[in-house]
């Protein structure tokens, strides 16, 4: 099927990588939105097959994990994917580790002053933190269409020129460190680099790899750490992730404990009495 472009009243304009269209892959831009994730999953509904990028430099009503919103302002960057995919659905959600190394990636490439120190990092399960403050989220979210057709969209939000100041944790964007780069230009490097991380990924058979990739750039291994799950809080030292993504912490009676989500805390906040 060869790859279309609609660009829907765009003031910004954007574009796949020429290695992404020539992929396949599809986009659909506008210049504002409520939401890219609900967009990707109406068009799923509609029959639209994947992999279509859904993007925009405004997303008026977004959401992040557990229900959260997700503000968007004018020239941030909301970008969702849509995705058939035929595995289990968890192997499915180990696309977030493929998201957050491409994005990263995408962010290294796009600001090679980046590439110094350790400035970006991946915080698990799906963010990317830029000195220590979140400047990425990632949401994936899945459905079984009619005829057993199961796909996944990976919606991923990037403050590009403003960050929420009202957010229950540090966040910053890429304006307030400093770095000027527009939606479009940064998503253009990004769909080239997913290209490249998802290909490892190989429908979940290059997972360990993945893995690999992602604890080197990981943060906060071996430190303290607190994780509310929402029905407790557990504490330790995050000891590593296992092949399924889940976060594995040594607790102080030497135990390890498998966390399959919850909001994590570093730092003072992973030894604060109530993290939130």
């Amino acid at each position: 099927m060869e790859p279309f472009i609609l660009h829907t009243r765009v003031l910004m304009q954007f574009s796949l990588a020429p290695q992404a269209e020539a992929a396949g892959y599809s986009l659909l831009a506008f210049d504002s939105i409520g939401s890219t994730n609900s967009e990707a999953l109406d068009r799923a509904r509609q029959g639209t097959p994947g992999p279509l990028w859904v993007v925009s430099p405004h997303q008026r009503s977004g959401r992040g994990r557990r229900g959260r919103a997700w503000e968007g302002p004018a020239g941030n960057l909301a970008a969702s994917l849509l995705l058939d995919v035929t595995c289990d659905p968890s192997v499915a959600a180990t696309l977030g580790f493929v998201a957050g190394l491409a994005v990263e990636q995408a962010l290294r490439i796009s600001l090679p002053a980046l590439e110094h120190g350790s400035r970006l990092r991946l915080k698990w399960p799906n963010d990317v933190l830029l000195d220590g403050a979140k400047l990425v989220g990632i949401l994936l979210e899945s459905e079984m269409m009619m005829g057993g057709r199961r796909i996944v969209v990976v919606g991923i939000g990037i403050n590009v020129v403003a960050y929420p100041e009202n957010a229950p944790y540090r966040a910053t964007s890429l304006a307030a460190s400093g770095a000027h780069l527009s939606a479009p230009s940064l998503f253009e490097t990004l769909s080239a680099t997913w290209l490249a991380c998802h290909a490892q990924w190989r429908n979940g058979d290059g997972l360990p790899e993945i893995r690999r990739q992602w604890l080197t750039r990981a943060a906060g291994v071996g430190e303290a750490v607190a994780i509310n799950t929402g029905s407790e809080i557990i504490r330790g030292t995050f000891e590593t992730i296992d092949d399924a993504g889940q976060l594995i912490v040594r607790q102080a009676d030497g135990s390890l404990k498998t966390i399959t989500a919850g909001d994590v805390h570093f730092g003072a906040a992973a030894t604060a009495k109530d993290p939130s």
